[in-house]
């Protein structure tokens, strides 16, 4: 009819006949929108987005912002958010870190978290509570630009492939993978960085730690801890994302008892922080005996992974260091959560959890 809208399907925009009546004045059509805005302006007369469009956002193939899901933007920024979020968090704990090492490699000396503080400033001043401050904050922004990115690409290509599949088989491949690679990145940083945190006389930081590596221990001096790296950091990603996401489910499902696009922002930022610091707890607790031996090889307390162990003994692998660990972890992964998490909302992005689907075109 004359003067009705009718529908497209390439975009879902509507488009207006051009055989509708116009006046003699102006050639313009009365009835269109564009007619009667010009003649009193309002606000609800701009342009709304279109039916297909708005469908594809509800569905979670186009954020508010624009940027398509699953697209290389999309990994990108992850990535960025990622690197942003571990490499902010992690700078902010260092003097915790700093303990936490000492505790690690000289349990006699520093036995409790207030009393090795005191002594660190005490012998060694207060700046000493931040060295490898740049250690803490490359290496771990590097590390979490993997792995937050490369988790988010895993997740979608193995949940398209394993569709039949647990929820958990996803997420445990999808952080096992991205994790491997995120280590490498992380290795030669940590190696310069426990050394700096436990020697006082080795070096001041980055600049002057790596070439003193490199000349004393060739290029494997940056990689002898790996294996027992990924001894802790792939059992604590693998059980740090699963038990995020099926926190995240349970809390939607049975405390908030809404959908998540249905909930406000602070809703969404709530049950992010809460699945964050839960999951950050149990991913401590599995990882700590591989943490204590990661600093026992680099400190050279011992000659490998099996005089560690003996060194260390059973027991201590499991308590060792476990309560400032859990001190310094559980906040820490609840801040990178809710940053990564609220950078994806200021980017019109979900926030994260869930099994990603992408749908198939909506024609309307």
């Amino acid at each position: 009819m004359p003067g009705q809208p009718r529908k497209g399907k390439a975009r879902g925009l509507t488009t207006w006949s051009t055989s509708a009546p116009t006046t003699p004045e102006t050639g313009a059509n009365p009835s269109s929108p564009l007619f009667s805005s010009a003649l009193s302006p309002d606000p609800s007369d701009t342009p709304q987005m279109g039916e297909a469009e708005a469908a594809r956002m509800a569905k979670g193939v186009v954020g508010a912002g624009g940027m398509r899901l699953f697209s290389p933007e999309y990994y990108a920024l992850c990535a960025g958010g990622g690197m942003l979020a571990a490499g902010a968090t992690h700078l902010a704990i260092t003097p915790l870190d700093v303990l936490k090492v000492n505790m690690q490699v000289n349990p006699m000396k520093y036995n409790s978290i207030f009393s090795g503080l005191n002594i660190l400033v005490k012998e060694e001043g207060a700046s000493s509570l931040w060295r490898g401050w740049a250690g803490k904050f490359f290496g771990y922004g590097f590390q979490g630009g993997f792995k937050f990115g490369l988790y988010e690409y895993f997740k979608k290509k193995y949940s398209d492939v394993l569709v039949d599949r647990n929820k958990s088989t996803v997420y445990f491949l999808s952080s096992a993978s991205a994790q491997i690679i995120a280590d490498v990145a992380l290795c030669p940083f940590e190696s310069v960085k426990v050394r700096v945190q436990t020697q006082p006389m080795f070096a001041k930081g980055l600049v002057d730690g790596f070439p003193r590596v490199y000349a004393t221990e060739g290029l494997s001096g940056f990689y002898r801890g790996l294996l027992p790296l990924w001894g802790r950091n792939l059992p604590f990603s693998m059980l740090m994302f699963s038990t995020f996401e099926h926190t995240v489910d349970i809390l939607y499902q049975n405390v908030i008892q809404k959908k998540k696009e249905d909930c406000s922002t602070l809703q969404q930022l709530e049950a992010t922080c809460l699945a964050g610091y839960i999951s950050g707890a149990v991913g401590t607790v599995v990882s700590n005996p591989a943490d204590n031996i990661v600093s026992s090889l680099y400190n050279k307390k011992a000659k490998n992974i099996i005089d560690a162990v003996k060194t260390i003994g059973f027991r201590g692998l499991f308590t060792r260091s476990l309560p400032v660990r859990i001190t310094l972890v559980g906040p820490v992964i609840t801040m990178q959560w809710f940053f990564y998490d609220t950078i994806k909302i200021l980017t019109g992005l979900p926030t994260s959890g869930g099994i990603p689907r992408e749908p198939e075109e909506i024609n309307i």
